[in-house]
């Protein structure tokens, strides 16, 4: 998110109340969230009765010359003592397992809405950024739910349980400690506000550090070949440093806030400490009933400090939850028509490009592809050249339905793409990529990633098609053997074969090759280009090249300038046509 979109959400969010929309993922675990309100209502009653253990084991036990009795007041301590262990087990159990499953289903629900959203969402909202929306917010949602509300719950029991027993026990004790109240109300509300905006501050420069880490080591090769690495230190430790500022600044604020109720809270026990005392010396209370009421007094007092601590977690909670909701309410521009249409089981991947227009979201005033019209038969291969920038890589985005046209459309087999589901269109289509994309696994993974049930014969023979299977059959353990992240353990011409592999092993009915042979040697592209030869036969195919030696024999070439078509023909007719690709064929060529 930019830095302008994170300032408005700060100034309109950020209250505790952000913290809703997390009920809607632990209303479905009701009956456990009911079983552990009872555990905590349990083990707070069981703690409450202990203050009156304390007051019957010193007044009936300790101040009586009766060993039964001081056994008995022992017996009934004690058994208080296993009650409240086996209730706070119980508790811990339950809400540390809600706070755990709560914490899975977000991250699912917001990766499973992320991963489906249209590529130009990520034009301006980086990986980095998502990653740590994703780990690092909701481990802090898994703290507030699994622990802090818990806690703050049971406190609150305890301060309301305390004060009925503090009136029980004395009246007059009781209001004087209330006197301290407001004293401590005051500064959670001065405090809380600001630990709540530094928090989301906070989780903003922590994602900046998750996305500076993530783009440098995805491109470490190329910091390595600039010696950028000392630069890239410096500037790492800036967003380090940005964001240790400002926890800095936060911890103090909730530092003082602790301080300040320790010494309002803690300071009026010692006065109660005072009076109290004197009133035992004159008999006016046991000593039992003062340690009773002390007790319930350092209770309450110890419940105000606890519930603000959880204030603090609560607050940069709410802070992760409206990162986290932000996310869940991107909208998906790119969605299944309400009034769909399906292709038939034989479709036949004819294309007809009907004069479409088109801009990104980021560059709306830059037409990227400009009244463009084109046919695409069955079986028909179609190449696009042009200089950079000329819109052949926008066409197969846009075929792919990335991106919908703002004007003319784009109809599959006679039916316009926007009216098909996004995913049966991108069925029947392959696609190679000029960069092609391995993912951490095994090779075997790799081809099976567009057609994850094939068989490892099917897989095979799609290898040997791209002519991918003797490298293959040399490394370590042959289709078993790790890619590395990004297929970093294979050379660039072998990323590509089996790029060429997993579009063969999908068998598409439009294929679609983005300088497919691009990173391939001379011998290789030799092999590869007679294996895509033979591929392109049986299915209509759209190829992108810059070497017009790879498309010398395709059915037609159209030429694109600025996103515009100028001329289409064979080789040898464009050659005595248009003057643009002349030129590029004199200068690849010769004369």
């Amino acid at each position: 998110m930019s830095q302008t979109s994170r300032a408005d959400a700060r100034a309109t969010k950020g209250k505790i109340s952000a913290l809703r929309p997390v009920l809607k993922f632990i209303s479905p675990y009701r009956w456990r969230v009911a079983g552990a309100a009872l555990a905590l209502m349990f083990t707070a009653g069981v703690t409450l009765s202990i203050g009156q253990g304390i007051r019957l084991l010193i007044d009936g036990g300790f101040a009586s010359d009766s060993a039964a009795a001081l056994a008995d007041s022992v017996e009934f301590f004690m058994i208080l003592i296993v009650l409240l262990a086996i209730g706070t087990f119980t508790r811990y159990y339950l809400v540390s397992w809600i706070g755990e499953r709560v914490t899975a289903d977000m991250r699912k629900a917001v990766f499973n809405h992320i991963i489906s959203l249209h590529p130009g969402f990520f034009e301006s909202t980086s990986s980095g950024e998502i990653q740590s929306r994703i780990t690092t917010d909701t481990t802090l949602i898994q703290t507030v739910v699994g622990s802090s509300v818990s806690v703050a719950l049971r406190n609150v029991l305890m301060f309301l349980g305390g004060i009925i027993w503090l009136f029980i026990t004395n009246v007059k004790f009781t209001l004087i400690l209330l006197g301290t109240v407001p004293l401590v109300v005051i500064p959670i509300l001065i405090f809380g506000r600001k630990v709540r905006q530094l928090s989301r501050s906070t989780q903003d420069k922590i994602a900046d550090v998750g996305s500076y880490v993530n783009e440098s080591l995805s491109n470490i090769k190329t910091v390595h070949a600039f010696n950028h690495q000392a630069e890239d230190r410096q500037r790492f430790g800036t967003h380090v440093e940005d964001a240790f500022d400002i926890s800095v600044v936060r911890i103090k604020q909730r530092a003082w806030l602790t301080v300040a109720v320790i010494i309002l809270v803690f300071g009026g026990i010692s006065v109660l400490l005072w009076i109290g005392g004197q009133d035992v010396q004159s008999g006016a209370i046991t000593g039992g009933e003062l340690a009773a009421f002390l007790f319930y007094a350092i209770m309450v007092a110890t419940a105000m400090a606890s519930i603000s601590e959880v204030m603090g977690d609560l607050q940069r909670a709410a802070g992760a939850t409206e990162r986290l909701i932000e996310l869940l309410n991107v909208t998906n521009l790119i969605t299944s028509p309400v009034s769909l249409k399906t292709l038939p089981n034989s479709a036949q991947a004819d294309i007809n490009i009907e004069e479409i227009s088109f801009s990104y979201p980021t560059r709306p005033d830059h037409q990227a592809i400009d009244q463009l019209t084109l046919h695409i038969g069955r079986g028909q291969t179609l190449a696009l050249v042009g200089a950079s920038g000329a819109g052949k890589s926008t066409l197969i985005d846009l075929l792919l339905r990335f991106y919908d046209v703002q004007q003319g459309r784009i109809a599959f087999d006679g039916v316009d793409i926007r009216d098909i589901d996004p995913l049966e269109l991108r069925e029947h289509i392959g696609l190679v990529p000029q960069m092609p994309t391995l993912f951490s696994g095994t090779v075997l993974d790799n081809i099976r990633y567009g057609t994850p049930s094939a068989s490892e014969a099917g897989v095979i023979e799609a290898a040997k098609a791209a002519y991918a299977h003797e490298f293959i059959e040399r490394l370590p353990n042959g289709y078993k053997s790790q890619v590395g992240e990004a297929g970093v353990r294979l050379s660039g011409g072998q990323r590509q074969r089996l790029a060429i592999a997993r579009a063969i092993l999908k068998n598409p009915q439009l294929l679609l090759l983005d300088e497919a042979t691009s990173a391939l040697d001379a011998d290789s592209e030799h092999m590869v280009q007679k294996a895509l030869d033979s591929l392109t036969k049986e299915r209509t195919t759209l190829v992108i090249a810059h070497r017009l030696a790879t498309v010398v024999n395709a059915d037609r070439i159209a030429v694109l300038d600025q996103g515009k078509l100028v001329a289409t023909g064979t080789h040898s007719e464009l050659i005595q046509s248009n003057s643009l690709y002349k030129r590029w064929a004199e200068l690849q060529f010769g004369k």
